[in-house]
């Protein structure tokens, strides 16, 4: 594993070198993954099929920008890279029970470089995949039909507009599908806002022996992705002279923002996994080893002090997805649209909030 690993990152440097120092619009802002926890202007009482299908309406989103980065298709119409590496061969089903399934705007195959990156990329494509399936079973007849969802890079498409609200550059020519640093950059945004989202959502399930292990072992899985994710972009770029450590910073500090703006003034709960920001990129830091302090990457995003995943409410995460659509005028709207989901989410009589 270790030789693995070693040849993943020599591969990455070489072939990626002068791609990430040409990047410009290296990051996206706000994506995610989800369900929720103390929202700050809670409407209504989420019951566990409620938190279970929003992480479907999410998981729908993670998986098909897996599935269109390593297959070049949706996961509703798999081809035959994706049967051959282990999809579905009828595809995943995008109906539901509730709401009229959307299609997915966007999005195409990454020109992968690296066997390791695309070799990632299949994994997690699959594995996302199957983060649905197990949602939509463990929902049965109540889970949602898929959203309209906008998964496409350049002016216009969702990433390249919340590249541009991120700061890193002035316009939106980024696009996660042009190289495999761009598409681990993209990757970064996902995993992270997952982790948040599932944490959030665990003090309100209720099925401690049916919901919370399925929203558990997914959350388990999303924190490995976003470990993977993050180690990378580190080797990639461990003194941050490429400007990977620098676009982290700016994505997270979005993603914060956002999440702040959705507590409309509330002071977060006297917990510090609620605390703000609740969002750190690659940053350099301190340690202090047997033979002295040397500097390194901060690699984990969590509170500082308890080394606590951070927890994001409905109405944060939300207003992350659609970049900002969950807020108007200081008041929480229902339904949140924009960006990722032009549409907004699909959901029962109460919507997301």
């Amino acid at each position: 594993m270790a030789t693995q690993e070693t040849q993943l990152l020599d591969d990455i440097i070489v072939s990626s070198r002068r791609r990430l120092l040409s990047l410009g619009a290296a990051s996206l802002a706000g994506l995610v993954l989800a369900s929720s926890t103390r929202s700050a202007k809670a409407a209504v009482a989420y019951t566990d099929d409620d938190i279970l299908n929003f992480a479907l309406n999410l998981e729908y989103l993670e998986a098909n920008f897996y599935y269109l980065a390593a297959f070049g298709c949706t996961i509703d119409k798999p081809n035959a890279a994706a049967m051959n590496a282990g999809a579905p061969a009828a595809g995943i089903p995008i109906t539901g029970s509730v709401g009229t399934a959307g299609t997915v705007t966007g999005g195409s195959q990454v020109p992968f470089s690296t066997i390791q990156v695309g070799s990632y990329a299949v994994e997690t494509a699959i594995e996302e995949g199957k983060h649905v399936l197990t949602l939509q079973a463990a929902l049965g007849s109540v889970a949602v039909a898929q959203p309209a969802i906008n998964l496409a890079g350049g002016t216009g498409g969702s990433f390249g507009e919340l590249a541009q609200a991120a700061g890193i550059t002035s316009d939106q020519s980024f696009s996660p599908y042009a190289a495999d640093a761009d598409f681990l950059i993209g990757a970064y945004v996902f995993e992270d806002v997952g982790v948040t989202a599932y944490h959030g959502a665990a003090s309100l399930l209720t099925g401690t022996t049916t919901t919370l292990p399925v929203a558990a072992g997914i959350l388990g899985v999303e924190a490995y992705h976003a470990g993977l994710v993050r180690t990378t972009l580190n080797y990639l770029d461990p003194t941050g002279s490429l400007g990977l450590v620098g676009y982290t910073t700016k994505v997270s500090a979005l993603r914060a923002t956002l999440s702040n703006q959705a507590l409309l003034g509330a002071t977060p709960a006297a917990s510090a996994y609620d605390n703000q920001p609740d969002d750190y990129g690659l940053a350099p830091a301190t340690f202090t080893l047997p033979t002295g302090s040397v500097t390194g990457t901060r690699i984990v995003d969590a509170d500082p002090t308890d080394v606590v995943a951070f927890a994001r409410s409905t109405t944060q995460v939300l207003n992350i997805v659609t970049g900002g659509g969950a807020i108007k005028n200081g008041a929480v709207v229902s339904p949140a649209t924009g960006i990722f989901f032009p549409a907004g989410l699909n959901a029962g009589a109460n919507g997301f909030k």
